[in-house]
């Protein structure tokens, strides 16, 4: 049975919190508010955690799960090959609503779907999932909704859609809305725009005059 959560009520976000973390290291699926959609997580170094995680949205492992961390400082230990540019993007956006793709350390032991040796990685601007990340490390989350379903602005939303799948719920009322977060592929010498969100092209070029935009 679900656990749900209200974080805007000081007992009930320090009792949620506590059962999300717990969750996540038992290798459970947490729900939790970020600055732009409601999302589903799970411990990034589970390979069956992020296996349910998938499960349950009806996802491939072809649409692997990005990765959401509590600190800049975690970058170091998780990828590699990153150069000044994607720095000077994350010192200007982070926390916030710019996800890197970046090459991930082979060392790894995780298996986030088909990433063919890369991570799609994000610091949110919010204080939920920041303490979240802080206490359980780098967790994989993706929109908690069922694959084809709109991204969910409110906690009720995705219980309706994920309902039992999910051991907790973290309540912390309507998100901004639901515009996802720019994607830009750091990988290559110069990097990439992959899906305009929140950061339009204009904005991300005021630190990367070179931005290149996908086609």
């Amino acid at each position: 049975m679900a656990r749900r959560y209200d974080t805007n009520d000081a007992t009930d976000r320090v009792t949620g919190l506590r059962e999300a973390a717990s969750a996540v290291r038992r290798g459970e699926l947490v729900v939790l508010p970020t600055d732009t959609v409601y999302g589903i997580g799970a411990d990034a170094f589970s390979s069956e955690a992020v296996g349910d995680l998938l499960a349950a949205k009806g996802r491939g492992r072809h649409m692997p799960s990005p990765v959401l961390i509590g600190s800049p400082n975690t970058l170091h230990g998780l990828v590699t090959d990153f150069s000044e540019m994607a720095w000077e993007l994350v010192d200007a956006f982070w926390p916030g609503a710019l996800t890197l793709v970046a090459r991930h350390q082979p060392s790894l032991q995780w298996d986030l779907g088909d990433t063919r040796g890369t991570v799609a990685v994000r610091m949110p601007l919010h204080p939920v999932a920041i303490e979240l990340l802080t206490e359980v490390g780098p967790m994989a989350v993706s929109s908690a909704n069922l694959t084809g379903h709109p991204a969910p602005e409110d906690c009720d939303a995705a219980q309706d859609m994920l309902g039992d799948s999910v051991s907790v719920y973290l309540d912390g009322g309507p998100t901004p809305g639901n515009i996802p977060s720019s994607i830009v592929d750091v990988t290559r010498e110069v990097p990439v725009l992959l899906r305009e969100g929140a950061l339009s092209p204009e904005e991300l070029r005021k630190v990367v005059p070179d931005l290149e935009v996908a086609n």
